[in-house]
């Protein structure tokens, strides 16, 4: 009876999904200078939103010079020929609209939401930023101690703070992510203006961007206004070319970290995935959304409610543009060893990998792509983002309405493969130890 309602609850799902998802209806153009604009008009609110992609995250940065991307993202923020310091937020609030921004391995993204008469704003402000930055003494060592304060705040002064850094450092060692976003503090301390500069006018450019405008705007008007405040600018040089290549992960690497912050033991595992966009990635999501998404996962099941040695146990995927990694995390109970914690998480992995999945849990995950895919299209600013990173990454910006056919591809026999594939002895392995326990 079970397994026949989830049958059931699977249909359902599906026609909801047919009934409420309409593709999105979008016009693309590029500028002379290689801007690549999308706009999206959706009348359902008075609102618009942009985002302004730029294709440079940590992965375009020097070993001995990383976080310049992480900065720019603050740097940003300060002001341009024609807008006075620490003005953007405040002219964006008064416009009644919000604003922010984030940076990845991949890439820099800025976005603003505001009424939709307001559009030329954030036009006007993306363009001022995009070649009219001011870079000098006093916005950068503003903003370095904002990169290092935030650094303090999420890495050096969190409970775990820099297994993430470890973890890429050892499953990436040799290639351009090795390093994660936030950087170095000592590079940004050290670098010069002029090498700020140089890294500006490297990859902060027309042709290195795309722009998506969502939202309750014509899209004529919309192109007449990214002509007006794009269009006199030259594309400016070709990025650096990336060479991207990562030697072979030389069997298991474990190390110990003894934390004076955390609370409890926690191990963390690392094995090479696919990269975003590989077919492989859509099947290793659905596994995972079997293996570790809510309560009724597989490891949640077996180590917080059956053993109950754990506090949590998660698994995620980090598909990047040119590579992926799969990390597994597991925090120990009070009083329960982390080893057995460890154990226990990678026996789960091995029964998957020896019996599959269920056809329950098989269509839990089909499930649960489906919703993700329908209600993640409903916000202007999400469909914002999505059209951009489309483009940016594939090249194809139809994937908004697309890409939910490579996951119902997938089968129930591709999630045991690919957990056989990936899940190997061929792993990075972090154990944190509280400070206490070994007094």
């Amino acid at each position: 009876m079970w397994l026949r309602g989830l049958l059931l609850l699977s249909l359902v799902s599906v026609l909801w999904a047919q009934r409420n998802f309409y593709p999105i209806r979008f016009t693309e153009f590029t500028l002379a200078n290689g801007l690549h604009v999308i706009v999206q008009q959706d009348t359902s609110a008075p609102v618009v939103a942009t985002v302004l992609h730029y294709k440079v995250g940590s992965r375009n940065e020097e070993p001995g010079r990383t976080g310049f991307a992480h900065f720019f993202e603050h740097l940003m923020f300060e002001g341009t020929e024609h807008i006075p310091r620490a003005s953007i937020d405040k002219y964006i609030q008064q416009a009644g609209g919000s604003l922010n921004a984030f940076t990845s391995f991949d890439a820099t993204v800025y976005h603003f939401q505001l009424p939709a008469h307001q559009l030329p704003l954030a036009l006007w402000i993306e363009a001022e930023r995009m070649r009219r930055l001011r870079i000098d003494s006093i916005g950068v060592e503003t903003q370095r101690g904002v990169v290092k304060e935030e650094r303090k705040m999420r890495y050096d002064n969190s409970p775990y703070g820099g297994w993430l850094e470890r973890m890429f450092a050892r499953l990436f060692k040799g290639s351009p992510y090795a390093w994660t976003p936030i950087g170095a503090a000592q590079h940004i301390d050290s670098a010069r203006i002029e090498e700020f500069v140089q890294f500006y006018n490297a990859y902060y450019q027309p042709a290195n961007a795309v722009l998506a405008i969502v939202g309750d705007v014509d899209p004529e008007q919309a192109r007449q206004l990214v002509e007006r405040f794009f269009g006199d600018y030259p594309p400016g040089p070709q990025p650096p070319p990336l060479a991207f290549s990562v030697p072979p992960l030389p069997g298991e690497q474990r190390d110990t970290i003894v934390d004076v912050k955390a609370p409890h033991p926690a191990v963390f595992i690392g094995w090479r995935g696919p990269k975003a966009g590989d077919p492989d990635a859509y099947a290793v999501e659905m596994l995972l959304d079997v293996l570790a998404r809510g309560e009724s996962s597989r490891l949640y099941r077996r180590l917080v409610d059956e053993k109950q040695i754990a506090v949590e146990a998660s698994a995620f995927l980090y598909d990047l543009q040119y590579a992926g990694a799969i990390l597994a995390v597991g925090v120990a109970a009070p009083g329960k060893s982390i080893a057995d914690v460890e154990q226990e998480l990678l026996q789960t992995i091995e029964r998957i990998k020896t019996e599959g999945v269920t056809e329950a849990e098989f269509q839990k995950a089909r499930n649960i792509r489906e919703a993700r895919f329908v209600m993640g299209k409903k916000a202007t600013l999400e469909k914002a983002l999505s059209l951009a990173q489309y483009w940016a990454m594939f090249g194809d910006a139809n994937l908004i309405n697309t890409e939910l056919e490579r996951y119902m591809r997938v089968t129930r026999a591709d999630l045991q493969r690919v957990a056989q594939t990936y899940f190997t002895s061929d792993r990075v392995v972090l154990t944190y130890v509280p400070a206490r326990s070994q007094q």
